[in-house]
């Protein structure tokens, strides 16, 4: 792999200063540094700044091993198997620490393997150890606890510790190899990042294709940035995001919740949606959603992108979001379109036939991306909650005002009501002015309900 050198970019030379930075960024900064080491900020962070936006992420990076950051902070744990970090904690805020990753070529693999490794294998009698044996064993060490790789080439494990120089070279767009200094308020640009932020293009470094089989996650990260930041992609890389989508098949579900999520609900969620179709790679994420996409004017595809221009429209304005509702919208028809089948094939109450779908999509989504129960839970109560408001069954709407997901799943009704139109629409209206009116005007509306009348009590037969 390349070995880039930085360019120097003195402090009144670029916008961003130490103030920038939270300051329990800058204090853990300044402790590394302290303790003789040396750590930057990196990444989205310099990114964002110097691209007028305000900076959320604050990512550290630094040559200490995570257990020499561990031994600097009280408030330090170290975690992950694949990238091993640290994250220190001030209260709510965690600033992530990462060492300097090196290349996973086969000198890098020895020099990773502690001395003791080799020590160890030396006590064996001469006859019975050669250095050959000891390198071997070595290698297969640090390949089985630092550096593994797929069979597809994507980066299983990655441990491999090295200088700046080789982390700015494993980093995956040129302007997220901008490294800010907190000592004289610089910044290293190792792959020319400050030109990709001018020209606004997005620039890979080292070959995509490569890049891209070591972690598949790098394309969507790539529409992200395109559609969040205003970038545009080359065509050679966007064709080889389309060329290598079937890659993310590889990547663990639990990994791609947080992912998707920064995707979908960065307030660019529609732009991102209709770039993630273009380039191939709602497939591999949404398996059930995608075959229902085939036309933009059905109702399948216009409910999706209604319900993330609304999600966008709400992080623009600070509202409250959650990714509950993002994945109720995006497999309701796939869950309805299973009950149905339910209902005709096993001949089942259509109550019944949407409970076994719900749990039938949720269990074949989880197995591309693992929704937590936290937000599983409630994309089932959301879909349970459609019946009961279509129905609008008497005295029994005034409980489901108080129903903890009432307001999600009333507004669920009212995008289904935007496009699908018909009975779903009124119904929508009808709770619109439903939560505005008094309760003597409830009531009034209640019993205007055609299913509203009081049943009739059977009279009972008298004993012969």
């Amino acid at each position: 792999m390349q070995k880039l050198y930085p360019e120097v970019i003195e402090r009144d030379a670029h916008s961003m200063r130490n103030s920038d930075l939270t300051p329990n960024t800058l204090k853990v900064l300044q402790t590394l540094i302290r303790h003789g080491y040396k750590a930057y900020a990196v990444g989205g962070c310099v990114r964002d700044k110097l691209m007028g936006k305000d900076p959320k992420d604050f990512d550290v990076v630094t040559n200490a091993t995570p257990d020499q950051i561990k031994a600097c902070f009280r408030n330090c744990r170290l975690i992950g198997r694949r990238f091993r970090l640290a994250h220190i904690t001030y209260g709510r805020e965690i600033i992530e620490v990462a060492t300097f990753r090196g290349h996973h070529d086969s000198a890098d693999i020895i020099e990773s393997v502690s001395a003791n490794d080799i020590r160890s294998d030396a006590k064996k009698p001469p006859s019975k150890v050669s250095k050959l044996d000891v390198s071997s064993k070595a290698m297969r060490k640090a390949g089985e606890l630092l550096s593994s790789k797929s069979d597809t080439g994507q980066l299983t494990r990655d441990n491999i510790f090295g200088s700046i120089e080789e982390d700015a070279a494993r980093r995956d767009f040129t302007f997220n190899a901008l490294y800010f200094d907190v000592e004289d308020e610089s910044i290293l640009d190792f792959a020319d990042g400050m030109e990709s932020i001018g020209t606004r293009k997005i620039v890979m470094i080292g070959d995509p294709q490569l890049r891209f089989r070591e972690d598949p996650v790098r394309m969507i990260r790539a529409i992200r940035f395109a559609c969040k930041l205003h970038m545009q992609l080359p065509l050679a890389l966007s064709n080889s995001i389309k060329q290598n989508a079937h890659l993310m098949t590889n990547i663990p579900p639990a990994r791609l919740f947080e992912e998707v999520s920064k995707l979908l609900l960065s307030g660019y969620g529609a732009v991102t949606f209709e770039c993630l179709l273009m380039h191939n790679l709602l497939t591999p994420l949404f398996p059930l959603l995608t075959p229902l996409l085939t036309d933009v004017n059905s109702k399948e595809y216009q409910f999706v992108l209604l319900m993330l221009k609304n999600t966008d429209n709400r992080i623009h304005n600070e509202q409250r979001i959650t990714p509950a509702f993002l994945y109720a919208a995006f497999l309701w028809y796939p869950m309805e379109e299973r009950a149905q089948e339910r209902m005709f094939d096993a001949a089942m109450p259509l109550h019944d036939a949407i409970n076994l779908a719900s749990a039938d999509v949720l269990f074949q989504q989880s197995r591309r991306i693992m929704i937590p129960k936290r937000f599983s839970i409630p994309v089932r109560e959301i879909w349970g909650l459609q019946l009961r408001l279509q129905k609008r069954q008497g005295r029994r709407c005034l409980q489901l005002l108080d129903h903890p997901r009432f307001r999600a799943a009333y507004d669920f009704l009212l995008l289904r009501g935007n496009v699908e139109g018909g009975d779903l629409y009124e119904a929508a209206q009808w709770w619109t002015s439903f939560q505005e009116v008094s309760e003597k005007a409830r009531i009034s509306m209640i019993n205007e309900l055609p299913n509203s009348s009081p049943r009739k009590r059977r009279k009972r037969k008298a004993a012969p």
